[in-house]
């Protein structure tokens, strides 16, 4: 018993190193909540990927990290241990997870992750990165969890498992507004559309035929549709709502939705079941609190955790 109390402790402070190190090394752009937000009151931009480094003697560090997190068991004991949760997010996709006008990292994806963590009795610390690179930190341990509209894919199935679902959202069709040619998705056929090229909306367009034009944020997918270099985007209709709202004078505008919904799930790397059960405890008692649909209504305008 002492031996394993040892070897959660070792891993513990294995873990906590890894992300000192990633903080502090030179070569290195990870960067913890608290960080981003000093940045942010300095006007620097808050991006973080955690899956580059530029120092070797990290990178030795991070493949250390990762042969402990593989070979050490129960990651909910060692999260536990250390009192905290890592938590992975963009930080720029609202309203999931962006900053508000004071640079705090708020949204919908964000203040669930804060009570998944408050509900496992640990603290909730976010380290945000680009969408690509949210996998390969939890791949390599530098991150617990991913909480940012993750979906269910055969590829991503591999390496995860899965907590039981949180939204059931519709996808969206975004055009100009003088396109009257899109109006559902049997009309990607042929047509192009700006979409992140690892998304499981990408995926979609092109299941039904659109030629995918690669960008990395909501504006960037505008910007190509109102020049004429997309003809269309398909994203969560939350995320389009809320696009439209903030940005009321932009010449665009939704064609149509799918008739299927899309649910966003929280990915734990395989082997850590007991991780998943406690996660999946806290989401459904805040399904039955309310507070997840209160969440909802706070950041979408309506309750999409319903099926």
């Amino acid at each position: 018993m002492k031996t394993t109390k040892w070897f959660i402790t070792a891993v513990a402070v294995a873990l906590t190193s890894g992300l000192l190190v990633g903080c502090a090394s030179p070569g290195s752009q990870a960067r913890t909540t608290a960080e981003v937000q000093a940045k942010d009151s300095e006007g620097t931009a808050a991006q973080v990927d955690v899956s580059e480094t530029g120092d070797t003697e990290t990178d030795d560090t991070e493949a250390g990290l990762k042969q402990a997190v593989s070979s050490g068991g129960d990651l909910l004991a060692q999260i536990q241990e250390k009192g905290v949760i890592t938590i992975g997010t963009e930080g720029t996709y609202s309203p999931n997870s962006y900053h508000d006008e004071n640079g705090k990292l708020v949204g919908f994806d964000v203040e669930v992750a804060e009570k998944i963590a408050e509900k496992l009795g640990v603290r909730a610390e976010f380290v945000e990165s680009k969408w690509d690179s949210l996998f390969a930190g939890m791949d390599s341990g530098r991150i617990d969890i991913v909480v940012n509209e993750v979906e269910v894919s055969e590829e991503r199935k591999e390496k995860y498992d899965f907590s039981v679902p949180y939204t059931y959202i519709h996808g969206a069709l975004l055009v100009a507004a003088d396109n009257d040619e899109i109006q559902g998705v049997e009309n990607l056929e042929g047509k192009k559309s700006a979409q992140n090229l690892t998304s499981s909306w990408g995926q979609m367009a092109e299941s039904y035929g659109a030629e995918l034009v690669g960008v990395e944020s909501m504006n960037q997918s505008v910007e190509l549709i109102l020049t004429g270099r997309a003809d269309v985007t398909l994203n969560a209709e939350t995320a389009f709502y809320d696009f439209m709202k903030n940005q009321p004078d932009q010449a665009v505008k939704i064609a149509g939705m799918t008739d299927s919904t899309t649910s966003s799930v929280i990915p734990v790397r395989k082997g850590n079941s007991s991780l998943v059960s406690a996660i999946d405890s806290a989401l459904e008692e805040m399904r039955e609190s309310g507070e997840l649909a209160e969440l909802s209504v706070k950041y979408f305008g309506e309750d999409v955790t319903k099926q």
